[in-house]
């Protein structure tokens, strides 16, 4: 248990900046229905947001994972500066590529309309991509303040910059025309303000790790970048894979949808919207993997490391567990806010949130499960699981959007991320054995989603506002409840809600 509450502090620490960051950016994006009636004006900000993941694959080259691998192995000042300077050289490079080819990038993304969008894209990815190993380096350093402090206040700086242009401002000038501030104002530039407020937190996280940057010594160590590329290379394909499992149904969505541009358009402003209802439990894993990642490493090399990994694996299904209830329970809560603002055309696509979350919580398992090759050096074994995923996406996206447009979408990675669990599991046991809880962890996935079966059937036969909400917290104790039963050796052991279990036992 010792580990687990080791793991928990460094969760804690680097993981809730992570939670805070990317949940103001959760609710700057879910402002968008409060900001444009339409969904189809947010299409294009949804392609963009869709563009930048893959991009940053390329541009940071698995060299954060191979940081954490290589620095019990280097001198971590001579590793360091050996990324660094590769991981600078290389941004510039691939950064000039994309403002040299931004005219063909725009044309393939359907965005003629606004090129401009691709240039600040580019400049947002060569920000973010160059603070890689900086942030990489303060939770190697176990410096967990600084790292909150660089993380949040480039969100922060984003959702204010956002607010006061798009929330503020136009209000402002329509009352005082004359007022100088319409000077720093275009209205034609509308949702892109999203994207310049991307380029301030980003120009600003830069500016606060300048201390981290101005340590680089431009020392370059031939032996120590080709020993890292050959554990990294494969991490591309992994990144890669993994982006076009998450990001393709919205990439290509208005591509393959049967619809007019304009429905088209409008439909992916609202897939782009209910995905990121889902991607609350992507914060969470996010959030996790920032401190589960040196953990695994640090701790690979002690005797009981597999059951160690075990009993992390089943706190960690527990917690997406409840956030799956906490979604899929809820879900007609954000349907009510979108029809209490007069926003109906928001509403569409709810229903396929649970599926998204669902998929999600596969995901993190496959996160989870994927330390085995990461350890065992077989990173292309990795690789060749996440094309096939990435196959199975690209396929069942072409076969099933135009004939169920958001289910199949949902549908789609939904498969493919069960397929990547099982697959990475099955392999996991034959070349790196750890004890999982495998009835006990299907068993507590079975149970929410059979809750959120019987909640959505009462519901059907009784559409009351507050039974529904009733049922969704008795449903949601009820599994708490349940846990605590379970788990309640394990979990008194643990600090504060090992208090509160004795207490109420």
């Amino acid at each position: 248990m010792s580990g687990i509450k080791k793991l928990a502090g460094q969760t804690l620490w680097y993981g809730v900046p992570t939670i805070a960051s990317r949940f103001l950016g959760y609710l700057m994006n879910l402002s968008l229905p409060l900001l444009f009636a339409q969904p189809a004006s947010t299409a294009d900000l949804t392609q963009v947001y869709a563009i930048i993941p893959f991009l940053n694959i390329v541009f940071t080259y698995g060299l954060e994972t191979a940081y954490f691998r290589f620095s019990q192995d280097y001198d971590q000042t001579k590793l360091y500066n050996t990324l660094s300077v590769s991981l600078i050289g290389s941004t510039i490079f691939f950064t000039a590529l994309l403002f040299l080819f931004r005219g063909t990038i725009a044309t393939a993304a359907n965005l003629d309309n606004h090129p401009e969008y691709i240039t600040w894209m580019a400049v947002i990815i060569f920000f973010d991509a160059i603070s890689t190993l900086a942030f990489a380096r303060l939770r190697q350093e176990n410096r967990p303040k600084r790292y909150a402090f660089a993380r949040i206040a480039g969100v922060l700086l984003n959702v204010i910059v956002v607010i006061f242009f798009l929330g503020i401002l136009p209000k402002y000038l329509q009352n005082h025309p004359d007022s100088f501030l319409g000077n720093i104002y275009n209205k034609n530039t509308g949702i892109g303000y999203y994207l310049i407020g991307n380029i301030c937190g980003s120009v600003l996280t830069f500016i606060i790790l300048r201390k981290e940057f101005s340590q680089i010594r431009f020392h370059f160590d031939p032996a120590i970048w080709k020993k890292v590329m050959t554990y990294a290379w494969p991490l591309i394909i992994v990144g890669m894979g993994g982006m076009v499992n998450d990001m393709l149904s919205r990439l290509i969505y208005q591509h393959v949808v049967d619809l007019p541009e304009q429905e088209a358009k409008h439909e992916l402003g609202i897939f782009g919207n209910i995905y990121r209802l889902a991607v609350l439990i992507t914060i969470m894993i996010q959030a996790f993997r920032m401190a589960a990642e040196p953990f695994f490493f640090n701790r690979s090399k002690e005797e009981d490391a597999p059951r160690t990994y075990a009993r992390i694996m089943k706190f960690f299904v527990i917690a997406c567990c409840f956030m799956f209830l906490l979604i899929s329970l809820y879900i007609d809560v954000f349907a009510w806010f979108f029809t209490a603002i007069h926003k109906p055309a928001w509403v569409e696509g709810l229903q396929v949130v649970p599926l998204l979350a669902l998929g999600n919580i596969f995901l993190g398992i496959y996160y989870n499960l994927s330390i085995w090759y990461k350890l065992k050096h077989k990173n292309l074994t990795g690789a060749m699981i996440t094309l096939a995923g990435a196959a199975i996406t690209i396929l069942l996206n072409i076969l099933l959007i135009p004939k169920w447009h958001y289910l199949g979408a949902a549908i789609a990675t939904f498969s493919c991320y069960l397929f990547m669990m099982i697959v990475s599991y099955k392999l996991g046991q034959k070349y790196y054995p750890v004890p999982y809880a495998r009835k006990k962890l299907i068993a507590y996935i079975v149970l929410v989603v059979l809750l959120y079966g019987i909640h959505r059937g009462a519901v059907y036969f009784l559409d009351n506002h507050w039974f529904n909400l009733g049922l969704a917290t008795a449903l949601f104790l009820f599994f708490t409840w349940f846990v605590v039963q379970i788990e309640r050796k394990e979990l008194v052991k643990i600090p504060v809600i090992g208090k509160w279990i004795k207490s109420n036992g």
